[in-house]
């Protein structure tokens, strides 16, 4: 069994899953960094994890298969023989935005498996895994972290389907918090707002607006290393009494005003 802590975190070839991955890493966690991306093709991203001197390994799986979930679990228990953090961050956005009485049925099925199904049943098989662990040894702090987006409550009707794979998220989160509590394994919701990534640089123009006109009250980009230390706070052990909790990193969008 490895002595570091171990980190498993989806979507971490680049982006915010690059960085939440980075900083546990610099934290002192081994880690698996799970992406879809040829390893050769993405090698470079991983420069601040090798940095750091901790073991780690990468993980080309497809979260939204049972296949790529087993592959992921499977690979972290054999390398080294623990998970102590799990961080679900693998998602995509629609290849197309469509007005929401054209959405697709395709595109629908296609965010929810790869947001939503991953997000469930990958927490599911790490949960019984931290489970038996903390049994066995009840120091072991356990966490599971979920990254969804202000766009679990937020209309946007040109993209409906990643709203409601994000809003499905927040009930995942509450619903694992509540059934993991009495094991000792905590569980957290990040919620970034407009974050820097290639997701959103296809809209840069019309959020640099939007955040020169006020739309949050920080009036910045987010950046992925905004992220990354959310998720540090909820590893830390700095709330190990708070489960279920939210952790807006948002610039404030989700505060109403006059």
């Amino acid at each position: 069994m490895s002595e570091h802590k171990l980190a498993i975190v989806t979507g971490a070839s680049r982006g915010i899953g690059n960085a939440i991955a980075t900083r546990l890493a610099t934290e002192g966690y081994a880690i698996v960094a799970v992406g879809t991306s040829a390893p050769e093709s993405i090698a470079p991203n991983f420069a601040g994890i090798e940095q750091a001197g901790n073991p780690w390994v990468y993980v080309q799986a497809d979260v939204s298969t049972p296949a790529g979930r087993e592959k992921i679990v499977s690979t972290a228990m054999a390398r080294f023989g623990r998970i102590d953090v799990l961080v679900n961050n693998a998602g995509v956005a629609p290849k197309v935005r469509m007005d929401l009485l054209e959405t697709s049925e395709e595109s629908l099925d296609r965010l929810l498996d790869i947001n939503l199904k991953s997000t469930f049943f990958l927490s599911q098989s790490v949960a019984r895994i931290m489970e038996k662990a903390r049994a066995e040894d009840p120091q072991r702090t356990p966490k599971i972290v979920n990254i969804s987006s202000v766009s679990a409550y937020t209309s946007s009707t040109m993209r409906g389907e990643y709203c409601i794979s994000k809003a499905a998220i927040s009930m995942v989160t509450l619903l694992f918090a509540d059934r993991l509590a009495a094991a000792g394994i905590n569980v957290y919701e990040i919620r970034p707002g407009i974050i820097a990534t290639d997701m959103t640089s296809v809209v840069k123009d019309k959020y640099d607006a939007m955040i020169a006109n006020g739309l949050t009250p920080i009036k910045r980009w987010g950046q992925p290393e905004d992220v990354a230390k959310a998720v540090w706070a909820a590893c830390s052990g700095l709330l190990d009494f708070s489960t279920g909790e939210v952790i807006n990193v948002d610039g404030g969008f989700h505060i109403r005003r006059l």
